[in-house]
């Protein structure tokens, strides 16, 4: 765990929403479920076809060689099967600097995703909806990372795959994972990370049959009331199109927006659920 950041400013607070985003990443890079590449930042791939799975994190700015290093991350990801990938900077470097590099390789500019920030002083009143429980062995893990994918209407088979991953990362903090039941049975799942001094919230997946009842709410609060017991000031995320009006009413505030690169393969369309599916 990182000290913790007490400057709650909107513009410290915007630099820990993409720092906390970034070693977020950065801390699956030992999972055995991960291949990953550091000649030029940590390259990384997974059997999860979805671009955040698969990527590069750039933690310099581009030099005279910034165009091999584009080809190689190319090459290495064509000879992995990867169809999609997002390219990764740290807080520190602009956009605008890679851009001359990426754009003509195919690269894509995204920064359609709200990064937000509550200050843990002002969490609104946690409900009572449901049951909310620590992931603390494998057996909880594993219903955790099923929940989790049919709750972002992934392929299950994903799930097998959540699982070695974040068992490989481990279950206790700076991650801890949250299971949440309704009437005994799982429908939710959120995870909290703790980096750059900030409590990140992560993987809040709800059921479609438990939506609409203040589960979401419940995932996201908890795991905020526990970082502002451990003396966190800040809580963050990275915001959906789906969850932004519910974050919006727990207090969040939109800081900035997580500007990344992505790529994908032109003879590959990604369907709504995130998977890969070539043309017929």
């Amino acid at each position: 765990m990182t000290d913790i950041l007490n400057d709650l400013s909107s513009e410290s607070l915007a630099v820990a929403i993409k720092a906390n985003l970034h070693a977020f990443f950065a801390s699956i890079r030992d999972s055995s479920e991960v291949t990953g590449d550091g000649a030029h930042g940590f390259r990384w791939h997974t059997s999860v076809s979805h671009p955040w799975f698969n990527g590069v994190l750039i933690s310099r700015p581009p030099t005279a060689g910034a165009d091999q290093v584009v080809r190689d991350t190319l090459a290495y990801f064509r000879s992995h099967d990867v169809g999609a990938f997002t390219w990764w900077l740290a807080p520190s470097l602009e956009p605008g600097a890679w851009s001359p590099h990426l754009l003509p390789h195919g690269f894509q500019y995204d920064d359609n995703t709200p990064g937000m920030a509550i200050n843990l002083a002002a969490l609104p009143p946690l409900g009572q909806q449901s049951t909310i429980k620590v992931v603390e062995d494998r057996e909880t893990l594993d219903t955790w990372a099923r929940i989790l994918v049919r709750g972002f209407e992934m392929p299950e088979e994903m799930a097998g795959v959540f699982l070695a991953i974040m068992e490989s990362v481990g279950i206790g903090l700076p991650i801890r994972h949250y299971l949440g039941l309704v009437d005994g049975e799982p429908v939710a799942t959120s995870s909290l990370f703790l980096a750059a001094g900030v409590a990140g919230i992560y993987n809040v997946a709800t059921l479609p049959a438990a939506r609409g009842q203040g589960v979401g709410s419940a995932m996201t609060l908890l795991p905020l009331y526990e970082a502002r017991d451990l003396g966190y000031h800040a809580g963050i995320l990275q915001s959906s199109k789906m969850g932004y009006s519910l974050y919006r009413r727990l207090g969040f505030q939109k800081l900035c927006q997580i500007e990344h690169f992505h790529w994908q393969d032109p003879g590959i369309r990604a369907n709504a659920r995130g998977h890969r599916e070539r043309p017929a």
